[in-house]
């Protein structure tokens, strides 16, 4: 193998003696010490001796590829060094203090950073293999991944080149997948496109992301990412001699004006391609941007003079300008992106930044890297590198505030991988949040006192709701109370109030700190109302207690009150746990499936079965049947009065039946009681709450009582527990109304 232009090429025999000898020649031209190198891959050879891949290779070629790849993103000889030795300690005999020994501490520090992800205690695993069915084994498995995914990331936050090691050899397994099973491709590929692609677009490196991105797209959706591939083939010919006229018009004209410009058709990437598509919902011929152009240039003011030159040219498209100049990106990446109908009436995209941006676009965090020998960046690239892991660096903090695995992992997704949108404080300063944020959550970003004791808040000098979610370039001020607490409102994700996981746990924290028997009471009235306005049995609550692994129903009450499960995640439980726990009483073994109402009857074939009027039950709750005179099996709520009635008279004519596990939706009549100070429009907003929410109703009946109360029946079509305690969350929210339960009576 040789070093051309930035990559190893095959040449001759292809055995990893020659393959390393390719990657010193590389070092030497990147003026990187080989010192270590050497060592290095002698240790590495030797301890994977005889160790294979699933494509039958060499193992010892993969930690090659790693460093190969490290190299082109121009990193240090110390990571160079890492790379070659990242595995050894998980799958060889060599330990940690073998490698310091040989190498010193930072590369022993390094190693055990990149392999951390792997040594996850002993004793989780253990108990994995101790689980007893298998979707408890499936449950400790994925608590056991994402335990790692954890440690993964915590790693990362010590040593900004773990992220980059790790990234390496994440797109060189991505680049080697086709050896595995589907099952696991499709995982990998998820696991890719989810933490790790996300990931270096955040760090700015394009190079790894979009080929991750593409590679990703090609196992989780292969007959799109073949289809796209095609087209882009069948048209690559006139695509390509298009693109070289305008090249050869841009040049001239460009130096026409003594501007010095590299001029080069710019690649589209077939996940990009779909996103679009996706996005905008368009054909793969409407598309205008398969045209493309990079114009590179030595400064921001030739970049400008370039742009007009190009609006000169071609007429532009006004809606289809972004100057990332002005503004960057949240990752700070710089470029002028352009639309103008080009010759023949094409669309045709160009991109305009100097050498530099273009440097940091490729390479992100790697084009300003410290460590390099021992030198650090300077000026305006120094401070470049401080935002780009400054978030990085919260992770230290958030393992303080996320105690959970599965919670510390959706933090870090929709923190930072998520859209942003940037708001101003009074003092004009930017407060950067992810799109969807609302003025609460911004409350909480500026300080945990100033949430907690947030009373309302002001947009752009007007007063909105606390849910009110935040855009791009409003001026927030929050308005506070010293006597003022949260709410336990504010914990519901149903309700809006706060969307980022900081804020959230934040708001958790406050919550615990507070008096265990309050927490305790406010806890149990807190479920207590919960079932009573679902219509759901008391009985439940030691079942709810095993759904979310707590001892014993004080524990679970406490859970409740700091915050730690919402309503919504209770609505949820009982949906799941009720269609798998089974009828108090067997009446017959044999099971058929009554497919037109959706319900499993024991011991009766094609038999018509109807839901019961007086309860009328919805998926999740607790189903007994009636076999009724004329009318086939009669579907009842078990706590239903009229059943109980009836199963003490006429036990023989009780079946058990079970609502279907399936996929489809299905709606189901429910009862809901509306109880409100009564006003003018109150309907009016009822309705427009339920419309937007997509609820048919299909009865009103309202009444006026004492004290100026307005008392409302609807009848509506739902389809599970879940969506109820959504739609009765909703309408409380409504102006004068008091309460909103569910009538199983």
């Amino acid at each position: 193998m040789v070093y051309v232009a930035g990559k190893l090429e095959k040449a001759g025999s292809d055995s990893a003696d020659e393959y390393f000898q390719a990657l010193l020649q590389a070092v030497e031209k990147a003026h990187l010490s080989s010192t270590y190198l050497r060592k290095a891959y002698q240790l590495a050879k030797h301890a994977h001796a005889g160790q294979f891949r699933f494509s039958g290779e060499e193992y010892i070629f993969h930690p090659l590829a790693v460093a190969e790849i490290l190299i082109i993103l121009r990193m240090d000889s110390t990571s160079l060094v890492v790379a070659l030795l990242h595995d050894v300690v998980e799958d060889t005999l060599v330990s940690l203090d073998d490698i310091e020994k040989e190498f010193g501490v930072e590369v022993r520090q390094l190693v055990h950073g990149v392999t951390k992800m792997r040594s996850v205690g002993h004793e989780a695993e253990k108990n994995l293999q101790q689980e007893n069915t298998e979707e408890q084994k499936k449950e400790a498995d994925r608590h056991l991944h994402l335990e790692n995914l954890r440690n993964l990331l915590l790693a990362m936050a010590q040593d900004i080149r773990v992220v980059m090691i790790k990234l390496a050899d994440r797109l060189h397994n991505m680049r080697t997948l086709k050896a595995l099973s589907r099952d696991k491709q499709r995982n990998i590929a998820r696991e890719t496109l989810d933490i790790y692609a996300p990931l270096a677009n955040r760090l700015g490196i394009w190079q790894i992301k979009w080929e991750l991105e593409d590679l990703s797209f090609r196992y989780l959706y292969p007959d799109k990412y073949h289809e796209i591939a095609k087209n882009l083939d069948e048209r690559r010919v006139d695509r390509a001699e298009y693109i070289d006229n305008i090249l050869v018009l841009l040049r001239s004209e460009l130096s026409k004006k003594n501007i010095k410009a590299d001029v080069t058709g710019r690649p589209k990437h077939i996940y990009s391609i779909w996103k679009k598509m996706q996005q905008k919902k368009l054909q793969f011929h409407e598309l205008y941007d398969l045209r493309a152009v990079r114009i590179m240039l030595d400064n921001i003011a030739d970049c400008y003079h370039a742009l007009g030159i190009v609006h000169t040219l071609w007429s532009h498209i006004p809606r289809e300008f972004d100057d990332y100049i002005a503004t960057p990106k949240e990752n700070n990446y710089q470029s002028i992106h352009t639309a103008v109908i080009g010759p023949q009436g094409k669309v045709l995209e160009i991109q305009i930044r100097t050498y530099d941006m273009h440097e940091h676009a490729e390479f992100g965090v790697a084009a300003h890297w410290r460590y390099k020998e021992g030198t650090k960046a300077k000026g305006s690239k120094d401070k470049d590198y401080e935002q780009k892991i400054t978030w990085l660096r919260q992770l230290l903090q958030w393992q303080d505030e996320e105690v959970d695995a599965e919670d510390f992992i959706d933090r870090f997704k929709s923190e930072v991988f998520q859209d942003r949108v940037y708001v101003l404080t009074p003092q004009g300063e930017v407060i950067d949040l992810p799109k969807g944020a609302t003025v609460l959550d911004f409350a909480f970003y500026v300080h945990t006192d100033v949430g907690s004791h947030c009373r309302g808040a002001k947009v752009n000098g007007r007063i909105v709701p606390l849910n009110y979610e935040l855009q791009s370039g409003e001026q927030v001020n929050i308005l506070t109370a010293k006597h003022i607490i949260p709410s336990r409102d504010w914990l519901n994700p149903q309700l809006g109030y706060l969307k980022t996981s900081r804020a959230r746990a934040k708001a958790r924290q406050w919550f615990k700190k507070q008096d265990y028997d309050k927490n305790l009471l406010e806890g149990r009235e807190i479920l207590e109302k919960e079932l009573q306005r679902l219509g759901v049995n008391q009985d439940n609550v030691n079942v709810l207690c095993e759904k979310f692994s707590r001892g014993d129903k004080d524990t679970l009450y406490i859970a409740i009150g700091r915050g730690e499960i919402s309503s919504g995640q209770i609505a949820s439980a009982l949906q799941n746990l009720m269609r798998k726990t089974p009828t108090e009483k067997i009446y017959r073994k044999a099971v058929t499936e009554n497919p037109s109402n959706q319900i499993t009857i024991a011991g009766i074939d094609n038999v018509l079965s109807q839901i019961a009027q007086c309860c009328k039950p919805v998926p999740g709750d607790h189903i007994v049947g009636f076999i009724s005179k004329g009318r086939g099996v009669v579907i009842h709520n078990q706590n239903c009065k009229n059943i109980q009635s009836l199963q003490e008279e006429n036990d023989s004519r009780l079946v058990e039946v079970a609502w279907r596990d399936d996929h489809n939706i299905h709606y189901y009549e429910v009862d809901i009681e509306v109880i409100a100070v009564d006003r003018q429009g109150l309907l009016r907003d009822i309705s427009t709450v339920l419309s937007n929410l997509k609820i048919n109703v299909s009865a009103v009946h309202t009444r006026n009582g004492e004290n100026y109360l307005a008392y409302m029946r609807l009848t509506m079509d739902i389809y599970s527990i879940e969506q109820l305690s959504s739609v009765l969350n909703r309408l409380v929210q409504i102006r004068n109304v008091v309460e909103a339960y569910r009538v199983t009576e």
